[in-house]
């Protein structure tokens, strides 16, 4: 499937209630999620985590690597990765990021360069060949910026030239934010559990539904008689 959804919190109780609806490809966290969510930043802990994941259905899960040098990022992405093959191990693009994501996917691990900001950085991603960019678009606004025009801008730049990256689509604020960016060709979105709750938000699908049950409990009663 072309579109890929990701429910974005390591709070395991949203896990739960949204990955059986079964629009979800997988789930994303990061080191500011799992404290969130009270999670320990740890390999031992992140084992456990991405199993219920898997176990809810889950396609893959997006775990962040961490540490203050190359070597440090790249043992931590590679201790990730190895908790199943379904993990994608997500790194900041800095030019330290950057390196010791060269050095994870020269190693066969799939990589999402995370924190993009600027339209240019997409650029990286697709040289480098990652997977996945992040963006952040709520994040993008606050700093002043539009932030769906830069994501359209960086999409139309992987269109150019013809890279597989696709823009994991992050920090999304409103639903409609999902639509538009659908429109200018971007195909992969990760979102909190309360743009879950919009998607399904409709007054009126809710008082369609009503009157659907309504004439079926009418007809149900006129068959039994």
């Amino acid at each position: 499937m072309n579109l890929r959804l990701y429910l974005d919190t390591a709070d395991t109780a949203a896990w739960d209630r949204w990955l059986p609806v079964g629009i979800f490809h997988g789930v994303t966290s990061n080191p500011l999620l799992l404290e969130k969510a009270k999670v320990p930043c740890t390999i031992a802990s992140l084992t456990k985590l991405a199993a219920q994941a898997f176990e809810l259905g889950a396609q893959e899960v997006q775990l962040q690597t961490w540490g203050e040098t190359q070597d440090t990022l790249v043992s931590t992405g590679k201790a990730l990765a190895a908790i199943d093959q379904r993990v994608v191990v997500k790194v900041p693009i800095t030019q330290l990021g950057t390196e010791a994501a060269a050095t994870l996917i020269a190693d066969g691990i799939r990589v999402t360069l995370t924190a993009v900001y600027e339209v240019p950085q997409i650029l990286i991603a697709a040289a480098l060949g990652a997977s996945y960019a992040a963006p952040y678009l709520g994040r993008i606004n606050d700093a002043g910026g539009n932030g769906r025009e830069s994501l359209a801008r960086m999409q139309q730049a992987l269109d150019g030239v013809q890279s597989s990256t696709r823009i994991l689509a992050a920090s999304i604020r409103d639903v409609d934010d999902l639509a538009y960016l659908a429109t200018q060709g971007l195909n992969t979105f990760t979102f909190a559990p309360r743009i879950a709750e919009a998607l399904f938000g409709s007054e009126q699908t809710a008082a369609a539904t009503v009157t659907f049950e309504k004439a079926a409990g009418a007809m149900g009663t006129a068959g039994a008689s």
